[in-house]
């Protein structure tokens, strides 16, 4: 630690190197690229630009520890105890990480220091479950006996993207660490400092050389060459549909399975006898948490007739009242991750096809040259609108009334996304019926999202990809079944 360098900041900064076989290692071709922070647009940092060779290179590290290396060799309850040491260095550098997350992302520091507590919630989780995945005993003829195996596939590609840099690499890293896969890690170029950092604790955890290997790049080089790499057994991605195709079809190249999470159009639907008091808050949070750049989003309101004015009323002086500002200990809506994605968000802004209800403020406070989008309220939005069909990832909010239940489900089911829904109603049956026919991965009832929801299987249809993240779900995932038939006598 004493020989990587502090930033103006005073962060304490990983140096530009990968992590293969547990050696920190520049790039085959000593390229960097600088690191900017979204909170004033300045450089802070840099990474290796990693390449093609480096890739080789963290693939065979993975390959010898899983093929025979120390990390083939631990039981699973000891592969769950190194898991569990990770999770306890994460949380005793929690403060540090968040506010190196801060910087490096532009999230608030409250929601950063949150994001650490889930990183090391889902090490702690799957290093309990490591070793509580069971096969089965399968009836069969006389004379036989036939078992049912899950087995690691050996070494899984992890590509995560810059929205959640730390709370990703649990979410994608841990289960295969869990199941006993050998690990390869590319971080999102824009944001990938934390997951640095947590690699050098896992090395201090213990983990054996090749467990954990971490490479930095551009996505179009280095996380080109590992999602088609020969050797990977399994891929997992979390990003674009565009790249998740991409994905795919490296996969089917080489024979291999993936697990993809490609995003959301998320809608929370209030009908007539919804909880005001309770919905509006947890409405404006699902948006503005994060700077809207979260995949599952609830990016559309799916609003009664009966309580249009109302919720209009309440959203209006809400959203008039948010400034995105720097990362204090007030700050609940930061900058975006860059300039590119502000660009891209005042596009949608300022071509939106439908009338502006309320527009948010940049605070006065808020460093020159940073990534800042003042958050903004449209409606009423036609359901096929473009900014109630396409995934903004900014703070954009799309109102759009409906008539009856029939009308709500089929807005909600009305676009290629299914990730995440929102029901709130006081009715029973209603709850019920509405969760059944709603198209998607996960449903909220008089409530959105679950405090990183570690434990609850997540992943979407249709364009948000498939698969599933999260809870026991993902032990599956990097796994696959064995079945051994033993014809005894």
């Amino acid at each position: 630690m004493k020989d990587f360098p502090v930033s103006k900041r005073g962060l304490v900064l990983p140096r530009p190197l990968n992590l293969i076989g547990n050696a920190f290692v520049p790039a085959g071709t000593g390229a960097e690229f600088d690191v900017l922070s979204p909170l004033d647009g300045q450089r802070f940092a840099a990474i290796a630009d990693s390449g093609p060779e480096d890739v080789d290179a963290a693939v065979a590290a993975a390959r010898a520890a899983f093929d025979g290396g120390a990390w083939s060799k631990l039981s699973a309850t000891e592969r769950g105890r190194l898991m569990l040491r990770l999770s306890a260095l994460i949380l005793e550098h929690a403060e540090d990480l968040a506010q190196l997350e801060s910087a490096d992302n532009g999230k608030p520091i409250l929601q950063a220091r949150a994001d650490m507590q889930v990183t090391a919630r889902y090490f702690e989780f799957y290093g309990g479950a490591a070793d509580k995945v069971h096969g089965e005993i399968i009836p069969f003829l006389p004379g036989y006996n036939v078992e049912v195996q899950r087995e690691p596939h050996g070494v899984t590609g992890h590509i995560i993207p810059w929205n959640y840099p730390a709370q990703m690499f649990g979410r994608s890293v841990a289960p295969a660490l869990a199941m006993g896969n050998a690990t390869v890690l590319k971080p999102a170029e824009d944001a990938c400092l934390t997951a640095l950092r947590i690699g050098e604790l896992s090395v201090e955890a213990g983990f054996p050389p090749g467990a954990l290997n971490i490479v930095t790049g551009r996505g179009d080089v280095a996380g080109k060459a590992l999602s088609e790499h020969p050797d990977i057994d399994f891929i997992s991605f979390t990003g674009s549909p565009e790249v998740g195709v991409m994905i795919q079809i490296a996969a089917a190249r080489n024979f291999i399975g993936c697990t993809l999470e490609l995003g959301g159009k998320s809608p929370q639907i209030l009908f007539e006898d919804a909880d005001l008091d309770a919905a509006i808050p947890v409405v404006i949070n699902a948006l503005i948490q994060n700077g809207g750049q979260t995949c599952s989003a609830g990016t559309r309101v799916l609003v009664h007739r009966s309580l249009w004015d109302r919720v209009e009323t309440r959203l209006k002086a809400a959203f008039e009242g948010i400034s995105a500002s720097a990362s204090d200990e007030a700050a609940v809506l930061g900058p975006l991750i860059s300039a590119r994605q502000k660009r891209r968000v005042e596009e949608y802004i300022e071509t939106a096809d439908a009338p502006l209800i309320a527009r948010g403020g940049i605070s006065f406070e808020a460093p020159e040259g940073g990534f800042y989008v003042a958050p903004a309220v449209f409606g009423p939005c036609a359901p096929d609108a473009r900014i109630a069909q396409e995934e903004v990832f900014g703070p954009v909010l799309a109102m759009i009334p409906f008539d009856d239940e029939a009308d709500a489900i089929r807005i909600a089911n009305g676009t290629d996304y299914g990730l995440v829904a929102a029901i709130w109603t006081r009715d029973g049956a209603r709850q019920q019926r509405v969760a059944k026919a709603l198209r998607c991965g996960q449903v909220f009832i008089n409530g959105y999202g679950a405090g990183g929801g570690v434990e609850l299987p997540f992943g979407g249809v249709r364009k948000s990809g498939h698969g599933r993240e999260k809870g026991f779900a993902a032990l599956l995932e990097f796994s696959h079944i064995k079945t051994v038939v033993n014809n005894h006598g």
